[in-house]
């Protein structure tokens, strides 16, 4: 099935552009961006509806399409969001046998010794793994919505934060899958919140 430019123009500007954080804070410019993927300009107007109904970028008359810089506030509230949904998902697969413990500890693998970017994306791989496991689309679809930020947020505490934020990332992963493992959904909601806690700590630290 081939792929729209509208919908090819949508995955590369909220995968690619939008997950750059040295992106926050400017203006796109649309024939550069219709040049790198090969379509023109007016799908890549249609996507930039679409990611502004996502609230992703603002759409400012006579300038164009504007990045905005993730606010303290913001940062907070995707925390309180994944800590929601991926708890959930903790319960969930431990309430059906359902836990991915293979496939997390090969995103945990293919986090060491990687680039800040690739790190970040299989830091972000994990757990989307962890919630499309608790088989609940609708979850996950909203869960995927919130991608771009999370890559943004987690690249930001990741060059930003302290030298041993990276080797933390690890060990609290290693405790989440540990908790997922044991079978406990008590200390595995414990060790989603402390990873998510330390995560938000890191973000702030540089804001």
């Amino acid at each position: 099935m081939s792929v729209s430019g509208r919908d090819r123009a949508y995955d590369y500007l909220r995968n690619t552009v939008l997950a750059d954080p040295a992106a926050q804070g400017t203006f796109l410019n649309e024939q550069d961006i219709a040049d790198r993927i090969g379509v023109s300009r007016t799908p890549i107007r249609e996507a930039l509806l679409m990611l502004s109904a996502e609230e992703l970028v603002r759409l400012v008359p006579k300038r164009g399409a504007y990045i905005p810089e993730l606010t303290a506030g913001e940062l907070r509230e995707l925390i309180e969001l994944r800590g929601v949904l991926e708890r959930f998902a903790a319960e969930r697969v431990l309430a059906t046998g359902t836990a991915p413990i293979e496939e997390l500890l090969a995103a945990l693998a293919d986090q060491r010794g990687k680039d800040d970017r690739t790190f970040i994306e299989a830091d972000t791989r994990f757990h989307t793994i962890l919630v499309r496991a608790a088989g609940n689309e609708m979850l996950a679809r909203t869960y995927e919505t919130l991608r771009a930020r999370q890559v943004v947020s987690g690249l930001v505490a990741l060059r930003g934060g302290s030298a041993g934020r990276r080797e933390a990332v690890l060990t609290e992963h290693e405790a989440i899958v540990a908790a997922l493992a044991a079978g406990d959904p008590g200390p595995a909601r414990e060790a989603i919140t402390a990873h998510l806690d330390a995560t938000l700590r890191a973000q702030l630290a540089i804001r």
